[in-house]
């Protein structure tokens, strides 16, 4: 039967036979033992199901990332080292030296500067597009050779929100994938898939973990890219890989499992970003919760931004969900249940008033961590993208007197009486 979202968090992706763990088992080896070479040889020829590495796959992996799989609606999932680890993968599995990549410009200043500089050193370019770009603007930035097309949708910490069935409409008008990063919203409250987002990825960091307990990440799969219609661009999926027995994953794996096989067999094989299962098993405690925690994450976020529209030393308030957001519309269309508990906002009197601001806060900590229990924040421009320039600043949505304040699982009025006595010292 077709179970309930909630229900999904709490089961899916594991279920014991009798006599067996009701909680999900930590599998702590590195390899795994067979009977016979030829045993052990199917696995290799991709013949066989199972185990032989754990630098590529795991028991306790692979149980996580299928909840994560059946929570997003996906054919297909894999857990990584990270959610840097999860975009990277998720985009150099289908694109290599000379190709290209259409992307929103509001990221995360960490996928930002993997994407312009990190990827740019591979021989992979990238055009950078508001989420706001008219129709003109998104075609202009196609070219032949473009390979996917990258968002978030809620972008941190700019917190704007991608149209994502507009992007996968252009996508798949230039025969290409839109890859979604879907970590602010996760799927409690966004379900790209659903909106025609093909591969959908996570730092499962945040709230999946919910805790700051673990890094991770994952990638998910819708199962319905037809890579084979465009097979002329995609190599990689569409001709033998002479590096694994010749086998072309889209013929032998479909739509609904060729990705991630690639993904596991190429790139998890030769770089090794591997999650511990030590962290799954931590992931996955956070992952039966998920649907319990969002909704207060939400709703101390919208009490804050409330707080802060009407404050006189508040400049401006970025909240998706808050009535007169640009992105109102968008947020109810998309998050309809809530975006998520980060708010960002900037404090008239630029960077030295924020700085002024953070240090007279008592209950939110200064961290370079988001989406937690915990409330926290940071000035982004201070930290997690102070590599960029003040015009790429500009353009991603973040003045340099930004504060991006993460409301965690407090009572939202401790959590009010502590902004606001903070911004008294400003």
């Amino acid at each position: 039967m077709a179970l309930n979202l909630d229900t999904l968090c709490v089961q899916a992706g594991y279920t014991p036979a009798s006599g067996e763990p009701r909680q999900i088992p930590i599998i702590q080896s590195t390899t795994f033992k067979y009977a016979t070479s030829e045993d052990m040889g199917r696995l290799f020829d991709l013949e066989a199901e199972g185990y032989f590495y754990s630098r590529l796959q795991n028991p306790t992996n692979d149980m996580v990332a299928a909840k994560i799989c059946a929570l997003e609606g996906g054919t297909s999932a894999m857990l990584t080292g990270s959610g840097m680890a999860a975009n990277f993968f998720a985009l150099f599995n289908i694109c290599q030296a000379g190709d290209h990549i259409v992307s929103e410009s509001g990221i995360y200043g960490g996928t930002f500067n993997l994407l312009s500089v990190t990827m740019a050193k591979m021989g992979i370019e990238v055009t950078f597009v508001s989420p706001d770009a008219d129709d003109e603007e998104l075609e202009k930035a196609f070219r032949p050779n473009t390979k996917c097309v990258f968002g978030e949708t809620i972008a941190n910490p700019a917190l704007t929100v991608l149209d994502i069935e507009r992007f996968a409409a252009f996508a798949h008008k230039h025969g290409v994938p839109l890859i979604v990063d879907n970590t602010f919203a996760t799927p409690v409250n966004c379900r790209p898939g659903e909106w025609g987002a093909d591969i959908v990825t996570h730092s499962t960091t945040k709230y999946m973990d919910g805790h700051g307990a673990a890094v991770g990440g994952a990638i998910v799969d819708m199962g319905r890219f037809d890579w084979m219609a465009s097979a002329d661009k995609f190599p990689g999926l569409c001709t033998p890989d002479e590096s694994y027995h010749g086998i072309v994953y889209a013929q032998r794996f479909g739509k609904e499992k060729a990705f991630i096989t690639k993904c596991t067999c190429q790139l998890m094989r030769d770089f090794g970003s591997v999650q511990s299962p030590q962290s799954a098993f931590i992931l996955n405690l956070g992952l039966e919760s998920l649907h319990v925690r969002m909704p207060r994450h939400c709703e101390n976020g919208l009490a804050m931004a409330e707080f802060l529209s009407g404050h006189e030393k508040i400049e401006s308030v970025n909240y998706p969900s808050l009535p007169g957001s640009k992105y109102y519309r968008l947020a109810q269309k998309y998050l309809p249940k809530g975006s998520c508990g980060v708010v960002s906002f900037e404090i008239k009197g630029g960077r030295a008033a924020a700085e002024r601001f953070m240090k007279a806060l008592r209950l939110a900590a200064i961290e370079t961590h988001v989406a937690d229990a915990r409330t926290c924040c940071l000035c982004p421009a201070a930290s997690t993208h102070r590599q960029m320039t003040d015009e790429q600043l500009a353009s991603a949505g973040v003045p340099a007197g930004m504060v991006r304040m993460s409301c965690g699982l407090e009572s939202s009025s401790d959590l009010i009486e502590d902004v606001k006595q903070a911004l008294e010292a400003v």
